[in-house]
């Protein structure tokens, strides 16, 4: 069974910096990207990054419009853990952040507990 377990969150000043990361435990059926997600309060959980093995091409990574340039999704395979760095982080930016893989529009596993990541203006 996989599993997730994130961590890092936190309270952030604007401005500021947070890194997350995803311990990943079991194993997961390729092909599927590994992906962040968040919710904030009474809004629906959203993609935030992706990214996809590309095996001798290199990994691929994806981002929401509002986070591009600010957030870097990365992995560290020999970790089993994904990481999002957060930078330049904005009020609208809180929220809890979960991780997951995904084969395009479905998770493939249950939700962890996630992080609460806030932002003060």
């Amino acid at each position: 069974q996989v599993r997730f377990v994130e961590s890092g969150g936190g309270l952030v000043q604007s401005g500021g910096s947070l890194r997350l990361s995803c311990l990943v435990s079991g194993t997961i059926v390729s092909p599927y990207t590994m992906a962040w997600f968040r919710q904030a309060p009474g809004k629906q959980r959203d993609l935030v990054a992706g990214i996809t093995d590309g095996g001798t091409g290199g990994d691929t990574t994806n981002y929401a419009d509002s986070v591009r340039g600010r957030f870097t999704i990365s992995r560290d395979n020999a970790k089993n853990t994904v990481y999002l760095q957060m930078n330049s982080l904005r009020p609208e930016n809180t929220a809890v952040y979960y991780c997951n893989a995904r084969y395009r529009t479905l998770v493939l596993a249950s939700w962890g507990q996630g992080p609460q990541v806030t932002v003060s203006s």
